[in-house]
């Protein structure tokens, strides 16, 4: 699992902290939470940006819906 596996890792957040709010999580927070996952890696080539932190961000509140 990398920075672009976004479906992926908004599951795997779901699991990993099932009471915490995606809306209200700041990006470096998102990134370290992110970065603590299981058989997380990044990959070179896919560096991670806000961009992507948004994706995640939000497919992670759509997950909880």
């Amino acid at each position: 699992m990398h920075w672009l596996d976004v479906a992926e890792i908004a599951e795997a957040l779901i699991d990993a902290h099932p009471d915490f709010d995606p809306a209200g999580v700041s990006f470096p927070k998102l990134k370290a939470l992110v970065s603590a996952l299981p058989g997380f890696a990044e990959k070179v080539g896919h560096p991670c940006n806000e961009r992507i932190l948004e994706a995640i961000q939000q497919a992670w509140i759509d997950e909880r819906e």
